[in-house]
């Protein structure tokens, strides 16, 4: 889908020209593939104030591949490739320009180490390099409806994996966090995911109040919250949905932890709209969990933007500063953690629309006792 990534290129274009860059260096192979399609592992892209003057350069491994690929761009081989674009940089502003304002070049600092920028400094010569960090993240926050099909994918795989994982008796006392880890990965395998979005948490009793916990040889027992946090990639756009569930009968402090973090996940979820702040949003929930008695319990941000990475801009946090736009697709994940007891979080992804959002990942939020 050339045509696509010619767009995101032109949208960055008109970010060159406003932050008065020549041309912007892409190292990030995540901006990479979102800017070209190309999918490899080592690349890097010049983009320039014309489509003419844009090059992409990557290394022999993938020369095939970049035909295929890149099709529609001017391409070198060579490695290291960001060191070699900024070369012909030099030269062609040697020349008189690449089409974009005076000598300057950005760079993706975020992405480049102290080590790194010396070596582009020496290849760069009288080219003035600027740090020109959040360009292409700032384009990558709203989805197009292609992003927004990937994540219904990645978001349905996941879906389909806990469904299966619940139908076949997956969740029971007896088995191991990385047993049900690591069958929970296989079936989103099976259901179309190309690779898992992060190392899935699976959290059994007291272990569920660790709000990151990794899975270990902790074995299910009766009783337990079991915290389910996975997700998988399709095309490179990653979904992310946490579940709580309990093995047998819950207790009434069970039930009533849960129906208040449910509560609290249907007020962030309805306030996610355009226009609102993002400190709103977060504040939208936190204010349910608080007013019960709980806000030391809940000690992370409601959520997060998903895509290209599983976590990127915008951040729903307290301290968060913007906006939410429409077609951003973004989590809703509230949670409470008893120390020693249990923790419950529930999470969705969905996408930002005018009036109530999208809702990509499907499986239910009602309590389930497995």
């Amino acid at each position: 889908m050339p045509e696509i990534h010619t767009t995101r290129r032109d949208a960055l274009r008109q970010r060159l020209a406003a932050a008065e860059l020549a041309a912007l260096l892409v190292t990030d192979v995540r901006n990479i593939r979102y800017l070209t399609g190309f999918t490899g592992s080592n690349a890097a892209l010049l983009v320039t104030g014309s489509e003419d003057g844009t090059v992409f350069c990557t290394d022999g491994r993938y020369t095939a591949q970049a035909e295929a690929e890149v099709p529609e761009l001017r391409r070198m081989i060579e490695r290291p490739s960001a060191t070699a674009l900024v070369g012909h940089a030099r030269r062609v502003l040697a020349r008189g320009g690449v089409g974009g304002v005076g000598d300057v070049v950005g760079f993706e600092s975020g992405h480049v180490s102290v080590e790194q920028h010396a070596t582009l400094a020496d290849a760069a010569g009288e080219i003035r390099l600027r740090r020109a960090p959040g360009l292409t993240e700032a384009l990558r926050e709203r989805k197009d409806e292609t992003e927004v099909a990937a994540l219904r994918q990645a978001c349905a795989a996941a879906d389909r994996a806990l469904a299966d994982l619940l139908e076949h008796g997956g969740l029971r006392p007896g088995r191991t966090e990385r047993e049900v880890a690591r069958e929970l990965e296989n079936r989103m395998a099976e259901h179309g995911a190309q690779a898992t979005a992060f190392p899935s948490i699976v959290a059994a009793g007291a272990n569920s109040a660790v709000p990151h916990h990794r899975p270990t040889a902790a074995v299910l027992a009766k009783g337990d919250f079991v915290k389910l946090d996975f997700g998988a990639v399709v095309d490179g756009y990653h979904s992310d949905m946490t579940r709580t569930v309990v093995l047998g009968e819950p207790a009434q402090w069970q039930r009533e932890v849960y129906e208040l973090v449910s509560r609290a996940q249907a007020a962030g979820a309805a306030a996610v709209r355009p226009g609102r702040e993002l400190a709103e949003v977060d504040r939208a929930a936190r204010d349910v969990i608080a007013a019960a008695g709980y806000g030391e319990r809940f000690p992370h941000g409601l959520g997060h933007g998903v895509g290209l990475d599983v976590h990127e801009a915008p951040s729903l946090a307290a301290t968060a500063v913007g906006t939410l736009s429409a077609c951003m697709a973004v989590t809703v994940e509230p949670g409470v953690y008893l120390a020693g007891r249990g923790g419950v979080r529930i999470e969705d992804t969905l996408v930002v629309r005018e009036g109530t959002p999208e809702l990509l990942t499907l499986s239910t939020k009602e309590l389930v006792v497995a």
